[in-house]
């Protein structure tokens, strides 16, 4: 069959329904270009599983990506492959990093952390309660980010000054306008702060899952267990992957209520609850669009007859995978809280299924619940049609969410 021309998709991210419609009807798979990288972008759900689950795909750049070395100079996204940790491990190393990691988020621990996420939404509402009727409030900036970032900080053992700190660096990670010097600026000074964070907790260890790594990494003394860059790799994806998604699900959750008070309807009336949102719009919405990268270990085949070389790069493209026909039917790109199968791969699957997927889970459950209970007359300040997206292809949120927490009298 002859090849079709290559998609390129939109850093910016501004029209990104009409993106994935057009990877969709390129059937299975599709050749994209990610800032300058071809790769193959899988948005078919049955093939996407397969592939996630598949030891003829691999997250190892080093050791299956030809094009490794001479593209991370000169790529804003290289962080994403080059970093050394869970994302990027293959085989025993992911096995091993993941067992070190899964204590932080064993269902114990959630359940001790359920008060603590409690009581930091009330406070953040405490502190919109004042305002005056009618004006707008950034609930992204005021409540959507201070969550989870007050959650992983905690856990972590971030000091507090230092959150907003991490905060911006991690938007940085996720900014796909970026150029290559802004990008390498921005992985510099979050390594600086990261490199911060293992200095002060060796000096002064505490009750967090930094600490804690540290002592596994200083348990052997010759990083057999824990090497100097996976510990620090290690810091960045949890930080980052435990901030930035939470952030845009209560971001898109909120929207998506608040542009189908149909739905929201259905939550008040009993015929659906918090749960079905969150799931519903993990759906529709997933915080992250595409994942850079995977790749192919050998040769595989693809339904339509084509195939993925081995050592080419794959995309994993969760949003437009979500809304796909043959999964959800007809109604696939309707907000519906009732959708009797939520089924989504918004957290991935397989063996790196992502860990923080209860943590979060009951994080935007928590937020929601509280926000409109708290002020039920909560609604846009602006056209739904005003928000403005995150300029990435790979975060799915907004760059501000005005509302408005009660009309204005009269």
């Amino acid at each position: 069959m002859s090849e079709q021309p290559i998609i390129v998709l939109d850093p910016a991210g501004t029209d990104r329904h009409a993106e994935y419609r057009a990877l969709r009807e390129r059937g299975s798979a599709t050749r994209v270009d990610v800032l300058g990288v071809t790769a193959w972008s899988v948005s078919d759900p049955v093939l996407l599983k397969e592939l996630l689950t598949s030891s003829q795909v691999s997250k190892n750049a080093r050791a299956h990506w030809p094009a490794f070395a001479e593209t991370v100079a000169t790529w804003p996204l290289a962080l994403w492959v080059a970093v050394n940790n869970m994302f990027t491990a293959y085989g025993g190393d992911h096995r091993r990093l993941r067992r070190m990691i899964a204590p932080a988020f064993s269902a114990r621990r959630i359940q001790d952390l359920r008060v603590s996420v409690e009581k930091v939404v009330s406070e953040l509402l405490d502190g919109l309660a004042d305002r005056p009727a009618g004006e707008p409030v950034d609930l992204r900036l005021e409540l959507a980010y201070p969550l989870p970032i007050a959650v992983i900080g905690r856990l972590m053992g971030v000091p507090e000054d230092q959150l907003d700190g991490f905060r911006a660096k991690v938007d940085g990670v996720f900014d796909t306008t970026l150029t290559v010097e802004e990008a390498t600026a921005n992985t510099a000074a979050l390594y600086g702060a990261l490199d911060q964070l293992i200095a002060a907790k060796r000096a002064q260890p505490g009750d967090d899952m930094t600490s804690l790594l540290l002592a596994t990494r200083d348990e052997e003394g010759d990083g057999s267990r824990l090497s100097d860059e996976e510990l620090r790799d290690t810091l960045l994806l949890m930080i980052s992957a435990g901030y930035d998604t939470t952030v845009n699900v209560i971001d898109q959750a909120i929207t998506a209520l608040l542009t189908h008070p149909e739905q929201l309807a259905h939550l008040r009336e009993g015929r659906a609850d918090w749960n079905d949102v969150v799931e519903e719009t993990l759906r529709h919405e997933p915080a992250v669009k595409h994942i850079p990268m995977r790749f192919a270990v050998s040769d595989i085949p693809l339904p339509d007859g084509q195939k993925i070389a081995q050592g080419e790069a794959i995309l994993v493209s969760f949003a437009p995978a979500n809304r796909h026909p043959d999964w959800h039917g007809e109604t696939a790109d309707a907000f519906d809280v009732t959708r009797a199968t939520k089924d989504h791969l918004a957290f991935g699957h397989g063996v790196h299924f992502c860990l923080g997927a209860p943590l979060a889970r009951l994080e935007i459950a928590t937020a929601l619940r509280q926000l409109f209970e708290r002020f039920p007359d909560v609604g846009l300040a602006v056209p739904a049609e005003d928000l403005l997206p995150l300029p990435s292809l790979i975060s799915n949120g907004h760059q501000a969410l005005p509302v408005r927490l009660r009309p204005t009298a009269g």
